[in-house]
């Protein structure tokens, strides 16, 4: 995907109070950053922010986290963030450090339209991969939850498959999401887009319950 680059990116970048500069200092900290002990829902891959802005205002008692590699991408959302939230923080980082920067602390993972990695030889690349689903084990709190859209069937097979290889049970399955849509239904930018010319939006709910010991 080719980016363009944004005018003012850094001072965009540098100005704003959502865009947290060092995100590591504050693994298994978080709850210090929102001043707060709410629960903490994160979306890997925020694209330009939709889905994570609408859904902070919307559940304002949940802290929500987008992560974004790309400061382009960054600087598109920065400006679209609503000067009074108080739940919402914007990460620019590599998937990849994922557990470096959030340490059991995460209740739910939001992984809406991810680079499919098409190429077999890059298939660990893909975060639903055992690669990241290892990662996010570290991750989250307790139970783990992962929401999943994607309009990419072979991304969605591979990551079903892959769920389930890693002990998580799926549930709210569904090859079309947008031929019932609830009112109010909050989406995405390359949902819309891809909604609008017909194409199926594939979706997925897992859950891994922690086992507790009996003492």
């Amino acid at each position: 995907m080719r980016l363009r680059n944004v005018k003012n990116k850094e001072e965009i970048l540098q100005a704003s109070s959502f865009l947290v500069k060092e995100p590591k200092k504050y693994c298994g900290k978080w709850s210090s950053y929102f001043h707060n002990t709410n629960p903490i829902y994160i979306e890997i891959g925020m694209g330009k922010g939709k889905f994570i802005r609408e859904h902070a205002k919307r559940y304002p008692s949940i802290n929500f986290i987008g992560i974004e590699k790309y400061d382009s991408v960054v600087a598109k959302c920065l400006p679209h963030i609503d000067s009074e939230l108080k739940n919402l923080a914007i990460v620019r980082m590599d998937a990849l450090e994922i557990n470096q920067v959030f340490s059991h602390e995460v209740s739910r993972i939001y992984l809406n339209f991810s680079d499919p990695w098409p190429k077999n030889r890059h298939h660990l690349r893909r975060l639903s991969s055992k690669v990241f689903l290892e990662k996010y084990e570290s991750v989250f709190c307790s139970d783990k939850e992962i929401w999943m859209r994607t309009d990419n069937a072979d991304l969605f097979c591979y990551s079903l498959m892959s769920f389930s290889e890693a002990g998580y049970v799926l549930r709210n399955l569904t090859f079309d999401l947008h031929k019932n849509l609830p009112e109010n239904f909050i989406t995405t930018e390359y949902e819309d887009r891809f909604s609008e010319r017909g194409m199926p939006i594939y979706s997925v709910e897992v859950v891994k319950v922690s086992k507790k010991v009996n003492k």
